[in-house]
């Protein structure tokens, strides 16, 4: 059954998802054994919400070797663009292919099974920046402090996974998410409202603690703001119902003019559509 969204939101973008396949090897340093989530199965997603883009990004167990969800954006097509994992040894040639790919920003994950140290943001983002990509970054949000004055100064885009992924949840007034606020301010910031599980694991139906943070950051930033599903859900038992946490995060958004810009603007114009 397809779930509609409550309006014409004609080139919405899933800005998070993962794509996994049997035949592609997991890296050594891949923390869990994920389940054959291939293209087919997203699309049904795709169709079931009505989302027309998709944001491809590398997820962690595949580390450094990026041919799986290389070979996701080409059967996606032209609505797709990609987040790879690129060491510091690439070469311009290997950046240029790569976004002739799709591809348009680098994967820092902070957390377990994340491959990239804090040493390798800033001379990547240097080199990413003429590109126009990102650095796509994931990490625990109550650590945003410590790391407020290297994130304030990268010459290329940021985007924060996750909500901010405080874990535990933080409040609206709590420090760290008030570095985030200021990283938004900068005008080179965007913060996916995406997977409140991830900081909130036990929250459903509502997740309470998390709810708050999306409505603040909707009101406060919406051309700031972007939405993922983060199909399939990696290592989340049970996963959760597709229409039901895309469904959550609308309604916090509040209203048509921002879900316009979270889910069709924004992406837009920071992934090139």
């Amino acid at each position: 059954m397809r779930w509609a969204f409550p309006i014409d939101l004609s080139g919405a973008c899933d800005c998070h998802m993962h794509i996994y396949e049997h035949g592609y090897r997991l890296a050594p340093t891949a923390t869990f054994e994920p389940p054959h989530s291939p293209v087919p199965a997203y699309q049904e997603v795709q169709r079931q919400l009505g989302l027309d883009r998709v944001i491809v990004v590398q997820p962690t167990g595949y580390g450094f070797d990026n041919a799986c969800t290389l070979a996701a954006i080409g059967k996606l097509g032209p609505s797709a663009r990609g987040i790879a994992v690129v060491g510091p040894e690439a070469t311009d040639l290997r950046l240029q292919e790569l976004h002739d790919a799709g591809i348009r920003g680098i994967r820092f994950m902070m957390l377990a099974g994340g491959v990239l140290p804090w040493s390798a943001l800033e001379p990547l983002a240097a080199r990413i920046a003429p590109l126009g990509w990102n650095i796509n970054l994931q990490l625990n949000g109550r650590d945003l402090p410590q790391h407020e004055p290297v994130l304030m100064r990268l010459p290329a885009r940021l985007v924060v996974d996750h909500i901010g992924k405080f874990i535990p949840p933080v409040g609206t007034d709590d420090p760290a998410f008030a570095t985030l606020c200021r990283l938004l301010d900068r005008g080179n910031c965007w913060v996916k409202l995406s997977a409140p599980y991830e900081s909130q694991p036990s929250g459903r139906p509502g997740y309470g603690q998390v709810a708050p943070l999306v409505r603040e950051l909707a009101t406060r930033y919406p051309q700031r703001c972007l939405w993922g599903s983060n199909w399939p859900h990696p290592n989340v038992v049970p996963p959760p119902s597709n229409a039901a946490i895309a469904g959550w995060a609308f309604e916090q958004f509040g209203g048509e003019p921002a879900l316009r810009g979270i889910l069709i603007d924004n992406p837009a114009r920071l992934y090139g559509f």
